[in-house]
């Protein structure tokens, strides 16, 4: 090997070590995305748009024997997440359903406009306990930096996560981190949550045990960057088995695409943006 390539070897290893010494260290990285809002939910006060929602569900042959879909339109209201439902399975509601739905965003609306002050903070505090089990993730995970990668025009760190033998949480939501494994994408500019991978390890109870995950779901999420100041939701997947209050089994799975976002201006007018 002659002088020049040797000299382009050494200046690799040194732009390859200087890469690693800026980068901080994979619990760094996730305890410092936890010190943020990932939903961004101050600027998604601005935001309204659809998310449509199909689910499918399998025969034990494996083949698909119902499909059905939903698309809703997602806005704040009154400092509060509102799902209207705009169509089924693709069509537009029907005059009256419609006439329903806007009656009942009507009555939401109405309602939610007479709320006090102590009302909305307890709205509030509800939002942050409902966030609160994540700050055990660092306990919870064995995290590993493995590279970085773009998502939604942005450099981002890719980390794996395997759950530490004998975690012991202090929330009871947090109980569901000892049997997921993951793989996650946090953006290096805001310490977003971009993208994350998920695969169930052993089998998950919600609500007191009567819907339980089996083990082998998979769970999809991942987000895009809109008007170069949000990121918003883009798709979020699961697939797996799942057993009903213990009696029904389902082999189902379920897909939400998110789009149509456009933003609120000063005089309440809608624009269309794009991401």
């Amino acid at each position: 090997m002659g002088p020049r390539p040797v000299r382009c070897f050494a200046l690799a290893l040194l732009a390859s070590a200087l890469v690693r010494a800026q980068a901080p260290d994979a619990d760094t990285i996730v305890r410092r995305s936890l010190d943020r809002d990932w939903t961004d939910f101050t600027t998604q006060r601005d935001y309204v748009y659809q998310q449509r929602s199909e689910f499918r569900d399998f025969d034990r042959s494996g083949m698909v024997k119902n499909r059905r879909s939903e698309t809703r339109e997602i806005q704040i209201l009154f400092g509060r997440r509102y799902e209207r439902k705009i169509a089924r399975n693709d069509h537009p509601l029907s005059p009256v359903e419609e006439r329903k739905e806007q009656e009942k965003l009507d009555r939401e609306a109405a309602k939610r406009s007479r709320e006090t002050a102590n009302d909305r903070a307890r709205w509030e505090k509800q939002r942050a306990e409902d966030r609160a089990f994540v700050r055990e993730l660092p306990d919870a995970f064995t995290f590993l930096l493995t590279g970085s990668e773009t998502i939604s025009g942005q450099p981002a760190w890719v980390l794996e996560a395997e759950p530490k033998p004998g975690f012991r949480p202090k929330h009871s939501r947090a109980d569901m981190f000892k049997k997921v494994r993951a793989k996650i994408w946090i953006e290096q500019a805001t310490y977003h949550w971009v993208k994350m991978e998920a695969l169930v390890l052993d089998t998950l109870s919600f609500g007191l045990g009567l819907f339980r995950v089996a083990p082998g779901t998979t769970m999809f999420f991942e987000q895009l960057r809109v008007n170069d100041e949000i990121w918003l939701p883009s798709s979020i997947k699961i697939r797996g088995d799942a057993r009903l209050a213990l009696l029904k089994k389902v082999r189902a799975e379920m897909d939400l695409t998110y789009s149509g976002y456009r933003k609120f201006q000063g005089d309440s007018r809608i624009v269309e943006t794009a991401p």
